[in-house]
This record gives C-alpha cells, structure tokens and sequence, in this order.
C-alpha cells in the first residue's frame, strides 16, 4: 500500500469515479494520506462526492505520473475520528482555508477491500491487494 500512496502524492492528482443514479461521475482529487497503515482520501460532507459515497461506497480512482499510471479499486469507509481528520489536513495544511476538523463538514475515507493495478505500455501490470 506504501506504493500506491507514492505513486499518489508522486501524481499529486487523480480522478475519482463515483456512480449517482446508475451515472459515473469522475473529478479530480489531490489528498491522499497514509493514517494507522490506511489509504485516505479527503473530502467535504456537503459535496455530491460525498452524498454519491454513502449511497454507493464502491470507488475507482486513477492516476498517472510520466508513462506509468494506477487504478485502485475498492470500497471507501468513513472514519468519523477527530484523529484522522486532523492527520490529514495536517499532511495538507492548505485546505485549512476551507476545511477544519471541528467543523462538521471535513470527511476523511480510507479503502477497504480495494486492488491496485499499476500499468504501463512497456511493462507488466502490478497487482496490490489492501
């Protein structure tokens, strides 16, 4: 899983695919941080991002750095703890302008049951379970 976040900060960007009402929606991301040997990711309660996860946990995220890129496929938990939340705005003390983890709205998700494929067009793929 120590890869799969590199390869994650390393992109600083990856696209986020949810599903509302049968549609996929996909948008950018940018968190991402490693809490208690888990993968988390960042977002607002308010978001339709959020709202789309609780009525369907099932994710699929992807990035890309140079010619390789990821894809990681799981299910993404909420972890409601003040904890992680103050982890992660602390790995990104930016988004202290919008978010705080007092707030009510700062919810940070980590993956469960989730497989990771790295790819590339010159090597084989690399398969990570977590």
């Amino acid at each position: 899983m120590e890869k799969v976040y590199e390869f994650l900060k390393a992109a600083q960007t990856y696209y986020l695919a949810t599903t509302e009402g049968g549609q996929p929606r996909v948008r950018p991301f940018g968190t991402v941080n490693m809490f208690e040997g888990k993968l988390y990711i960042q977002t607002g309660k308010s978001k339709s991002v959020s709202k789309q996860i609780h009525e369907n946990p099932r994710v699929e995220l992807c990035a890309m750095n140079g010619d390789d890129w990821l894809r990681v496929t799981g299910e993404l938990a909420e972890d409601d703890r003040r904890e992680a939340r103050k982890a992660m705005l602390d790995a990104y003390p930016h988004l202290r302008k919008l978010y705080d983890e007092d707030d009510g709205n700062t919810q940070v998700l980590y993956f469960k049951d989730a497989t990771a494929v790295f790819c590339s067009f010159t090597k084989d793929p690399e398969i990570i379970k977590f």
